[in-house]
């Protein structure tokens, strides 16, 4: 006696299988335009339920909007680096018309303080023709704040530095140069190693550059260095007339 075939199991719909056939099937609500009309969601904004095609118009409405913010915030960006760049242009104008090389590290610190409206900057040379084994002593035709107190520690972590530090004070030696500036002690910094060349090179640093604010968000860990990273190059190029 022969057993009766069992008829096969047919696995049950699920809602992805019905998303995809309506994605195949692109004409579907075209010919059945009374399905399309009778399907009501709910509202995400309120308790009552809308048609699909207002849904979908809300929905458009607001990826729209989401547009719009994020052109407004490009906008913005663009306009504030364009003011950088001007700053970066007349700050680096400004060192080309120092004729008394002496007075290049001042001119650097004071530019970017005022430019930038830094509250708090410091500058350590070292490794330059003239300044080598100065500790305690003047460095002809330089401020001593600029040649001095920069121990083998400091160097090591300038020379370290591939780009621009931006972050909390940790408590590196850099920030105590600017303790004995005026305001409230540095919540963020900025370390700018000073070397020949790019940032980025392999060459050993000759100087730190330290940008220091009250405001721990100024120099967050998150930021853009590029900006940065052209600053300590261009003051680079301009100290190493120094030799």
């Amino acid at each position: 006696m022969t057993a009766p075939t069992l008829p096969p199991i047919v696995a049950p719909i699920t809602e992805d299988d019905i998303a995809q056939f309506l994605l195949r099937t692109p004409g579907f609500f075209e010919r059945h335009a009374q399905v399309l009309a009778s399907v009501q969601i709910a509202n995400p904004h309120g308790a009552r339920a809308v048609s699909l095609q207002e849904r979908q118009a809300e929905m458009l409405r607001e990826k729209i909007k989401g547009l719009e913010q994020r052109i407004m915030e490009m906008v913005r960006n663009s306009t504030d680096n364009a003011a950088i760049a001007h700053k970066l242009h007349q700050w680096s104008a400004a060192l080309l018309q120092i004729e008394d090389r002496g007075g290049l590290p001042q001119a650097v610190v004071d530019g970017l303080r005022t430019l930038f409206d830094i509250p708090q900057a410091a500058l350590r040379l070292w490794g330059l023709e003239g300044l080598d084994g100065l500790d305690g002593l003047e460095a002809p035709g330089i401020d001593a704040r600029f040649s001095q107190g920069a121990s083998d520690d400091a160097r090591a972590l300038a020379s370290s530095l591939t780009m621009p530090f931006c972050g909390p004070n940790l408590g590196f030696e850099p920030a105590l140069w600017l303790a004995q500036q005026a305001g409230d002690p540095a919540a963020s910094l900025a370390l700018l190693p000073l070397r020949e060349g790019a940032v980025d090179s392999a060459s050993p640093a000759f100087g730190l550059l330290v940008l220091g604010s009250p405001d721990p968000q100024r120099f967050d860990a998150a930021m853009g260095t590029d900006f940065l990273a052209r600053i300590a190059e261009l003051a680079s190029a301009a100290l190493l007339r120094l030799r």
